[in-house]
């Protein structure tokens, strides 16, 4: 990656963190956007931040994400319109600001950090495997609109990994039912996940795109 510029959102921790240092550590000049820089809930000021960019952007991860846990009949006005903003509409957003420069150059490497809750569900995960899902789909279609310009457009949807917001959401106890429910029985690092992301955003990727790469231990097998 010597050379190339990356934008990676949510590089504070867990994954972007992981996938922030990774890209570091394979020669790239990294982004790392704090909330003081950019604030993904708010339109303008994600557009603000990237017509500020003082040089042009070659890889977007759109790492950052929430997951407010209510049901169906529990969700808030505001908890929806957040998670909205946050995972779905700041990634479009930056997309929509970053791709213009990317195709002019003929490459471009941009992944969506989705989740296999974009793809399966349960309960009380109703905005989160909707946002997730909806990514998905942008994934799918700017993939088509721009491969012909060099730029490859990818998804990779973790399982459970062993973050601040998996140990947020669960309980010990539960932690303890998930890994058992995870056919490689444990939960992944951030670093496993990053090694996926690497591949896709490196030299080493030149023709992959649209794709959701699931990197759950089996998790969706089952």
């Amino acid at each position: 990656m010597n050379g190339r510029v990356a934008l990676v959102t949510g590089a504070s921790r867990g994954i972007g963190r992981a996938i922030a240092a990774r890209f570091a550590a394979l020669g790239a000049t990294v982004l790392r956007p704090t909330r003081q820089d950019m604030d993904l809930g708010d339109g303008p000021s994600v557009e603000a931040y990237c017509s500020a960019l003082s040089c042009p952007v070659d890889i977007l991860v759109n790492n950052a994400g929430i997951n407010p846990l209510a049901g169906v009949a529990e969700l808030s006005d505001e908890a929806m319109h957040d998670a909205l903003r946050i995972n779905l509409e700041a990634p479009l957003r930056l997309t929509r600001a970053l791709v213009p420069g990317m195709r002019e150059r003929g490459y471009g490497r941009i992944v969506n950090i989705a989740s296999v809750f974009g793809v399966v569900s349960k309960a009380r995960r109703t905005i989160y495997s909707t946002t997730k899902s909806g990514l998905l789909g942008l994934t799918r279609a700017a993939a088509v609109e721009l491969a012909p310009f060099g730029v490859l457009v990818n998804a990779v949807a973790p399982g459970f990994v062993d973050t601040e917001l998996t140990r947020q959401n669960n309980t010990p106890e539960q932690l303890q039912i998930i890994c058992e429910g995870i056919p490689q029985q444990r939960m992944a690092s951030p670093e496993e996940i990053a090694v996926v992301v690497a591949f896709l955003c490196g030299q080493a990727n030149s023709y992959m795109t649209g794709q959701t790469i699931a990197v759950d231990g089996g998790f969706t097998c089952l």
